[in-house]
């Protein structure tokens, strides 16, 4: 078993916090068992620990309340079958995914935007729910982003960019990271700015994805992170936080956020966006920020404590 990187996991936290997951794990004569929960959590990167919350009801009680460890699978924006078929009584549920033993034993999926495979350090009796403490032994993430779950439905990237593209003056730019650095690129004054372009009529998640492509990076289109009206200037910006599992670009280069670079970026208000990307980076907990240019809200992303 390789030894956790703690930076690592932490970023692997920060990013899919907020993501649908399908626990999984197996009984006694090792046959695959999962369930579809949004109740993941992070408890403690020292030792690194997860939690999840089971139902008493569930018919896996017995099963994973005796197991020696499970995985969480963090599904990607495009698994939403992969979602509905684990949360419901379906007899073969492994049948309809790609999936593999993880390091630990547990199974592990195939295009999903992370996964944890963990030992169980402790169950905890909780009203109508077991808590199941897993000590991760083993992850992996990818830069695909989470799919989300709010007020009874499903919540993509795209979604969310879409229904903020009614501004006929809507700009988008992207927080491009990679092991906390963040592509910045010359604005042709000796000054740094993040990559930017303006959204035409097919709207702000081709624009993304064309800023993007324009970077030559090999990021995927994130969660919204900041989204601003600059009143001055009669615009709206909307921010994406994106991750790229390498730090190759065509376009500008990826950078540490150190007061020195800081200094030198363009516009004031990605200066402050920046400085709280760098400061909830170091925690492993996001915010989306709301607002305009000068004052705003930012509120939590993640379901940790």
């Amino acid at each position: 078993m390789t030894e956790i990187d703690p930076r690592e996991l932490r970023d692997a936290f920060g990013a899919f916090m907020t993501g649908v997951t399908v626990v999984t794990s197996h009984d006694v004569d090792g046959a695959p068992l999962g369930f579809t929960a949004n109740s993941f959590s992070s408890v403690s990167l020292d030792p690194p620990l997860v939690l999840v919350c089971l139902a008493n009801s569930s018919r896996n009680y017995d099963s994973l309340s005796n197991a020696d460890g499970f995985a969480v699978n963090i599904l990607a924006e495009t698994q939403k079958d992969v979602s509905n078929t684990f949360a419901r009584p379906v007899e073969d549920r492994f049948a309809s995914v790609d999936w593999q033993r993880g390091p630990h034993g547990s199974p592990v999926f195939d295009g999903v935007s992370a996964w944890f495979d963990c030992s169980m350090f402790k169950t905890v009796d909780a009203g109508d729910h077991l808590i199941l403490i897993g000590k991760v032994e083993a992850f992996e993430n990818s830069p695909y982003p989470g799919l989300g779950y709010a007020r009874g439905a499903y919540v993509t990237p795209a979604a969310e960019a879409e229904a903020l593209s009614n501004s006929a003056n809507l700009k988008v730019s992207a927080l491009i990271e990679h092991q906390g650095k963040v592509l910045l690129a010359d604005d042709g004054n000796g000054r740094l700015i993040l990559p930017e372009i303006k959204v035409g009529k097919d709207g702000a998640t081709a624009a993304l994805r064309r800023l993007i492509d324009a970077s030559g990076t090999d990021a995927e289109p994130g969660f919204i992170y900041s989204v601003y009206e600059d009143e001055a200037r009669e615009t709206q910006h909307i921010s994406f936080l994106c991750q790229a599992s390498g730090d190759t670009a065509t376009q500008g280069a990826f950078t540490d956020l150190s007061p020195s670079t800081l200094m030198d970026i363009a516009d004031p208000v990605v200066c402050t966006m920046l400085e709280r990307f760098a400061g909830e980076n170091r925690m492993g907990n996001f915010g989306v920020y709301y607002g305009n240019q000068v004052s705003g809200k930012v509120r939590p992303m993640t379901s940790g404590s």
